[in-house]
């Protein structure tokens, strides 16, 4: 089974594990394919506690994708605020004016299709096939790059993780399959002081067995998916971008009152460089001195 040593007992070991250990999160409890796309978007780059605040709000006031399609975008981001990355917000209402208009309001159940929705990437339309549509197909994110390259005991690329998850799917459980795998790379299997010892499949797994090695050498810090550490947020273009939307959603705001807001005045090149970068992206509107919501 794509070359994973012990692939039978890993398998039957994890779903075992996961039977009682999955976390009751709002998402995993829908089975209309557009909330879990919603969920799954705001997922990217963001922690579970998070999107939990903001998703069940979200998707009671857009319970279709007509009804984002149709809402001014200032007011999804209104209810986006706190995710962070304000550009998911605005593919997500991209994907849904596509959904409404090529798709009959139905999110598409093809790869092909889910692809070419705006913000879509592989790991978001192979998780919408496997949690909306059961397709029997592997989900890698991070936590599922790190499950499989410690068991392996090496690095892998983005073509051989997405081969292994493919291969390891069990028949007619690909939802509960992808969905354990994530929780034990969330919670068992972390990037920092993994709990090993905790681990079903530990006795297997090239890393786990070895608790001399726990923290050394760690084959998931090169394989394709893992995250980088990221910058400081604070006094960062992200964190006053941010500023920027919270005064604008607020209402229509003078250009200088918002630099102000920033506490930028003392560096007005940098600010209006990140006013212009809100309003290129249609984030924020300009009229004259003026910004608005879009």
């Amino acid at each position: 089974m794509g070359g994973l040593k012990n692939a039978d007992h890993i398998t039957t070991a994890l779903l075992q594990w996961g039977s009682g250990e999955l976390r009751d999160l709002p998402w995993r409890r829908a089975s209309d394919p557009w909330p879990i796309l919603v969920s799954e978007v705001m997922l990217q780059q963001t922690s579970v506690a998070r999107v939990q605040e903001k998703y069940e709000l979200f998707v009671a006031a857009f319970p279709t994708a007509q009804t984002l399609a149709q809402a001014p975008l200032g007011r999804a981001l209104e209810l986006w605020q706190g995710l962070g990355y304000p550009r998911r917000c605005r593919n997500l209402r991209a994907a849904a004016t596509v959904i409404s208009e090529q798709h009959g309001g139905n999110v598409p159940d093809e790869l092909d299709d889910l692809l070419a929705l705006p913000g879509v990437g592989p790991y978001t339309a192979r998780a919408v096939l496997a949690f909306a549509f059961r397709r029997e197909v592997g989900v890698v994110d991070v936590n599922v790059s790190r499950v499989f390259s410690r068991i392996q005991g090496k690095s892998l690329t983005a073509g051989a993780l997405q081969q292994m998850a493919d291969s390891l799917v069990p028949q007619q459980l690909s939802w509960e399959w992808n969905q354990v795998l994530m929780e034990l790379g969330g919670r068992v299997c972390v990037a920092r002081s993994p709990k090993c010892t905790e681990c079903p499949v530990y006795r297997w797994c090239a890393y786990g067995s070895r608790p001399e090695d726990a923290g050394k050498d760690d084959p998931a810090r090169l394989s394709a998916g893992v995250s980088k550490p990221q910058p400081k947020f604070k006094g960062s273009d992200r964190q006053l971008r941010g500023q920027v939307l919270k005064l604008v959603l607020q209402d229509e705001q003078p250009v200088d009152f918002v630099i102000a807001g920033m506490g930028m005045q003392h560096d007005q090149d940098r600010a209006h460089h990140i006013i212009n970068s809100l309003v290129n992206e249609g984030l924020v509107c300009r009229r004259g001195d003026v910004l608005v919501a879009p």
